[in-house]
């Protein structure tokens, strides 16, 4: 696939990816009544639960944690209060957009897991084909209420799973981005271990110094459609916030702005006129697991990442391109606004952060038991059997606080990061705006100039929203 024209393979992979998501998600809406009591009191008992992750693979970790943590506690739990209940797990490890066909499609079929493991930036999407209902029309808003965990989950935090302020879910964790670099390679370049860029200006002139160094790609800042919502959440928008303006603000779409034209321009910068980064790798399938090993293997000096890569990609220890001195070579950085000052709220740094939670299916033929096992998984106990063997940012502040202090970047993240980051929109149309970023930057990557690539991002904007609704 990498060898097809640029441009056209992004289009065409945009147009498919629509096509994708219109008959996965349109049009489907469930019409079976929700019943909160439906079999409230039953003693025997099944459950499933659907997340992307397995054994052996793709969030190994996370699928430890349901089938040797979650699911036998639970039982036991309920097997105290007299209630034989027997919960699967429904295993996946595919990408992201794969998941979420699947998912949709399951749900559109009546035959979903009870709890489902989804992105939080897919809510508004699956709310409005209805697929997900809110949580007090599935369980009771008296039961929902109650639960003692909404009171350790921040509000801003709460919004990954909720959509036109009614809670569908429980989030289970959030995240960070910022800008790592090889300590090894920026010493033979030159450069200090503490490194710490104040402008894009910054990025461009390290990258500029690591070109002297043989078989080493200096930057990479994910671009194009082939790399998915990576491309938008560790290149596009913290690069936007950067600028002044969020992505959406006050109901309306940023638009072919100054800001977008110069996030637009600094893509073409780095894959074009410098040549700091491989426009080759943004445009193939794997790109980003390449993007991944490179780093691994001291070849990328530079890139902009979630957490998941420290946590899961170069972790020594079960890492999927594991980095064995990955504790004393690699640094972090916070990403830049494009000058000092010049962020959101006139801030200097600048982040994304997202979130994924788990929902609980209209469609369960056990809804209180399910809400059981929700909550369960939610709960402050459990949670720490997930994240301190493997810690990552929870949904939770007591958990955070009794796991990240053993973890200096994760640390960082929480102290430095999750104050100046921002959160996508949660409404429907997002992932599709989505789309429409990541053909931009590919355009960009592939030489377009960033006038033209606004121009165009534009007017797939405007096939989304009202003309009304977008603004400069």
């Amino acid at each position: 696939m990498k060898h097809l024209g640029r441009t056209k393979f992004a289009v065409s992979s945009m147009a498919l990816l629509s096509l994708t998501l219109t008959g996965c998600i349109g049009g489907g809406s469930s019409s079976t009544p929700v019943n909160p009591s439906q079999n409230a009191d039953a003693k025997d008992v099944t459950l499933s639960i659907s997340a992307n992750a397995i054994l052996g693979g793709k969030s190994d970790a996370e699928a430890v944690w349901i089938t040797k943590s979650v699911i036998p506690k639970f039982e036991a739990e309920q097997k105290a209060k007299g209630v034989n209940v027997k919960v699967s797990f429904n295993p996946s490890g595919v990408e992201d957009e794969a998941f979420k066909s699947k998912m949709s499609l399951a749900l559109k079929a009546h035959t979903a897991a009870d709890l489902v493991e989804l992105d939080g930036i897919w809510t508004g999407e699956f709310a409005d084909a209805g697929y997900i209902k809110p949580l007090n029309d599935v369980v009771g808003k008296e039961k929902v209420t109650a639960w003692d965990g909404w009171k350790q989950i921040q509000p801003g935090i709460q919004q990954f799973t909720s959509y036109n302020g009614q809670a569908y879910g429980i989030p289970e964790g959030t995240d960070g981005r910022v800008i790592y670099f090889n300590k090894k390679l920026f010493q033979k370049a030159g450069l200090p271990a503490d490194w710490q860029p104040k402008s894009w200006a910054d990025i461009l002139s390290a990258a500029e110094k690591l070109k002297s160094l043989s078989g080493v790609t200096p930057l990479q800042i994910n671009a194009g459609t082939p790399m998915g919502e990576a491309t938008t959440m560790q290149g596009f928008l913290p690069l936007l916030q950067g600028t002044g303006q969020p992505v959406y603000k006050d109901g309306k779409w940023q638009g072919a702005s100054q800001g977008v034209k110069d996030v637009l321009d600094f893509y073409g910068k780095i894959y074009g006129s410098a040549k700091l980064g491989d426009p080759l790798l943004q445009q193939e399938t794997d790109g980003r697991s390449k993007s991944f090993q490179l780093f691994a293997d001291g070849k990328l000096g530079i890139i902009i990442e979630g957490d998941y890569l420290w946590r899961s990609v170069i972790n020594p220890k079960g890492g999927i391109a594991p980095m064995a001195d990955r504790d004393t070579v690699v640094g972090w950085a916070k990403i830049p606004a494009q000058a000092p000052g010049k962020g959101v709220n006139g801030t200097d740094f600048v982040s994304m952060s997202g979130g994924g939670g788990v929902f609980l299916n209209p469609d369960s033929k056990y809804p209180q038991q399910a809400w059981e096992l929700l909550t369960f998984m939610n709960s402050a106990k459990i949670l720490e059997d997930k994240f301190i063997p493997t810690p990552q940012l929870s949904a939770r502040d007591d958990v955070n606080a009794a796991v990240l202090g053993k973890d200096p970047l994760l640390t960082y993240i929480a102290k430095e990061v999750l104050p100046v980051s921002g959160f996508r929109p949660g409404v429907a149309v997002d992932p599709q705006v989505s789309l429409a970023i990541e053909d931009a930057t590919g355009k960009a990557a592939s030489g377009t100039s960033g006038e033209a690539a606004a121009q165009d991002y534009e007017k797939a904007l405007e096939q989304l929203v009202d003309k009304s609704n977008v603004f400069k």
